[in-house]
């Protein structure tokens, strides 16, 4: 090809694109772009989707953004994360990039008391109308925690961009105007997040639902004061395709979700912490929502239960159940669940604490398609509960348990020997498992990929060299398991060469000869904690990340035998580093204008 551009001359616009759109990553599209000015073009032509924060010159950002990024369908902006320029818009003249230039909240030189320098760096309706202007075809929006958005920049978005099926506005203080415009120009929209935006009232959702009835699939709702039983009202009259329902309200009452669940026939989703609901409710979802999916029941002081038989007796499709903080819901309440729903793949017990071992038997006993199963705060469930589990659920594959100080080896052995296609494993703060449960994992759970054991002060390496030789694990947390040292992770270091994300923070007998292994044997990992490791010295960083190129966040800090040294080694030996954090102390002059903006410091008074 010397002397020759033939893929340019041969290959038409159409096909280029093609293939920008099957490259699996951002850093090779980004790298495609570099290679010609047509590339650039046509690059950006394939870029659906855009991440970006608004704490720096957003308005700005999203006007440069809009004129080269005209095929955008997708828009997320975040005003708690900081903005970065793309790669290619440091090619510019240095004019330009003087115009773009960011500044930060956090910035101690900068005038964060003055209301107009802290306004400059939130999105505002202009840059809400810019982005409208300049994304047409926007389909997906999501605008978090943008407060000085009004519903004056919500109206020219709806004007604009008709074709709109997703919006959330979660933490934007628009008002009634604003959602009303929604209405009445987006007739396409599906989706809708209203959590936290405390300006809007009934006369805004009654006029949204006015507008986009025909189409709204699913609507979340929380923390709006004065959204009541007349919103519910309006929905349940109008949004007859309705699918998913999240409320979190202390003002909306049983004739407000009656409303809706009587309204909407095909309601696939449920979500509720609404402590002004009661049995009454569930009854009437038990009876009328027969395609109901997934339920979740929060903070409710209110149910019992004989809410759990209607549900269990009438949601026979019910696949999904979260029950948390639920005080007055019993053993027999979960029973009525478990016989009468035994489509359920996914069950959470969170802090409900009647709920026991005779009804975690029932679940086992009948449910025997669960793929997930979660018990947090849940000190009454003992071995036999989990024993009955093992034996029931073959298809298992996800176990969390927090905080369950009745569950110990015995039930981790029975779950190992019965639910063999197991690939996640989390423990935390479960004192009665050992190292003999987590062994039984290692000899059974051939597929386990992800493991977390933290603070079980139980374990030891011995459970580590059994999951070594059995598991290929890409996942592994074991902080605060103080019997852990250099043998376990050594084991694992060799044995599993797919690792990806490690947290061995707070082990007191760690040192430098593990992280050896590891820099030596798990060259694809991307995360590490080592936090409260006194034994981890610059040695072992050294021999960390002489290997382990593909580092991106490293947390160092408390390590007493980690200097400014370290610190800078691995800033210099891992070019994909984005963060690390470590005390201030410890960051050379030299090190923070090599990578100042990729070093978090732990705030301490010295």
């Amino acid at each position: 090809m010397r002397g020759h551009n033939w893929i340019n001359t041969l290959l038409p616009d159409e096909l280029l694109i093609e293939i920008f759109r099957r490259l699996d990553s951002k850093s090779s599209r980004d790298a495609c772009s570099l290679v010609c000015t047509r590339w650039l073009r046509l690059e950006r032509l394939t870029r659906a989707a855009i991440r970006i924060g608004a704490s720096g010159s957003p308005d700005l950002f999203v006007h440069l953004l809009a004129a080269r990024f005209s095929n955008v369908t997708t828009v997320h902006i975040d005003e708690r994360l900081s903005v970065s320029i793309p790669t290619h818009f440091g090619r510019r003249r240095a004019s330009e990039n003087s115009a773009v230039k960011l500044h930060y909240v956090a910035d101690k030189h900068g005038s964060s008391s003055d209301q107009s320098d802290f306004d400059s760096l939130c999105l505002s309706d202009s840059g809400l109308a810019a982005l409208a202007e300049g994304f047409p075809k926007l389909e997906k929006l999501r605008l978090i925690w943008c407060s000085n958005v009004t519903s004056e920049g919500l109206t020219s978005l709806a004007r604009k961009c008709v074709s709109l099926k997703s919006l959330d506005l979660q933490g934007c203080y628009v008002g009634d105007q604003g959602l009303a415009a929604i209405g009445q120009c987006c007739k396409q929209l599906e989706d809708l997040n209203l959590r936290f935006c405390e300006g809007l009232t009934d006369t805004g959702l009654v006029e949204l639902a006015l507008g986009v009835g025909n189409s709204l699939k699913s609507i979340g709702v929380a923390a709006c004061a004065k959204i009541t039983d007349i919103s519910m009202e309006a929905v349940g009259s109008h949004c007859r395709s309705l699918e998913t329902l999240s409320l979190d309200s202390e003002f909306i009452h049983n004739k407000g979700l009656l409303s809706v669940i009587k309204g909407c026939p095909h309601l696939k989703v449920l979500k509720l912490q609404c402590i002004n609901l009661t049995d009454d409710a569930l009854k009437v979802v038990g009876a009328s929502c027969l395609s109901l999916e997934i339920l979740a029941l929060y903070s409710f002081q209110r149910f019992t239960d004989k809410g759990l038989y209607a549900i269990g007796n009438g949601c026979k499709k019910l696949k999904n159940l979260t029950l948390s903080d639920c005080y007055f819901l019993s053993d027999k309440g979960l029973e009525a669940i478990a016989t009468g729903c035994k489509e359920l793949t996914h069950l959470e017990v969170n802090g409900c604490h009647n709920i026991g071992t005779l009804g975690l038997e029932s679940v086992g006993k009948s449910c025997q398609h669960l793929s997930e199963l979660a018990l947090l705060y849940c000190q009454r469930i003992g071995d036999a509960g989990l024993l009955q589990i093992g034996q029931g659920c073959k298809y298992l594959q996800a176990l969390h348990l927090v905080d369950c100080s009745s569950i110990g080896d015995e039930a981790m052995c029975g779950i190992a020997s019965g639910c063999k296609n197991l690939k996640k494993l989390h423990i935390r703060r479960c004192y009665e498992i050992g190292s003999k449960g987590i062994i039984a994992v290692g000899e059974n759970c051939k597929l386990l990929t992800d493991l977390s054991i933290r603070f079980c002060d139980r374990v030891g390496d011995g459970a580590l060299v059994a999951i070594a030789e059995g598991c290929s694990l890409h996942y592994l947390n074991v902080s605060g398991c103080h019997q852990i040292g250099d043998a376990g992770v050594v084991a694992i270091a060799r044995g599993c060469p797919q690792l990806c994300y490690l947290d061995v923070s707070v082990l007191q007998n760690l040192g430098d000869m593990a992280m050896a292994e590891v820099g030596e044997h798990c060259p694809l990992l991307k995360e590490i904690v080592l936090s409260h490791c006194r034994g981890i010295t610059d040695v072992g960083l050294a021999h960390l990340v002489k290997s382990c190129t593909m580092l991106e966040s490293c947390h160092m800090v408390y390590c007493s035998g980690i200097t400014s040294v370290g610190v800078a080694t691995v800033v210099s030996s891992c070019p994909n580093i984005r963060k690390v954090l470590v005390e201030k102390w410890k960051v050379s002059q030299r090190t923070k204008r090599r990578a100042g903006s990729v070093i978090s410091y732990l705030c301490v008074d010295l």
